[in-house]
């Protein structure tokens, strides 16, 4: 009996060294299920960092070119812009959009901005804006502001709008 016993604990003893010797092989392979990063996992962009992609969005905007503002939308980007009805889902739909946008000269400037960073590829920035535009016949300057959010993704190395809603900003009621 008491042989029987001293091979049992052996072998349960055996036992949990495999299913430790198991679980730390698993824990090594697979590093993306640990709760720590890996080292060659991407840090998280800074807030400051997606609020720079704005300004890189309006400064594409001062080039009066369509196709440049467009660059900076992912191929499958939805775009559900300020002054229009119809929604753009692909780039000839997002440049048409701009080609016409692009003749009232408009300048962004952010009011307020709320930005979440989601992981190391996605970010939401969502706010206020004004535009300040030039009606291209009359030369008259109008300020028209309005509600957006833009969501981010990191694509091939590259930060692109997957996502943009803008609309005007309804009366305070």
């Amino acid at each position: 009996m008491k042989r029987s016993i001293g091979t049992r604990a052996a072998i349960v003893g055996v036992a949990l060294v495999a299913a430790g010797a198991v679980t730390v092989g698993v824990s090594q392979a697979a590093p993306e299920h640990r709760s720590e990063p890996a080292a060659s996992q991407a840090a998280k962009p800074t807030k400051k960092q997606i609020a720079a992609l704005f300004d890189g969005w309006n400064k594409a905007l001062q080039t009066g070119d369509s196709k440049k503002v467009a660059d900076r939308y992912a191929k499958d980007a939805v775009l559900l812009p300020t002054a229009s009805p119809v929604i753009r889902t692909d780039r000839a739909g997002i440049v048409d959009y701009f080609d016409h946008f692009l003749l009232n000269k408009p300048k962004g400037t952010k009011i307020k901005s709320v930005i979440n960073v989601l992981d190391s590829n996605s970010a939401i920035d969502a706010g206020l804006y004004v535009f300040n535009l030039t009606d291209p016949k009359t030369g008259e300057k109008k300020d028209v502001e309005a509600r957006y959010t833009y969501e981010y993704e990191k694509r091939g190395g590259t930060w692109l709008i997957v996502n943009h809603h803008s609309s005007v900003l309804p009366a305070a009621s």
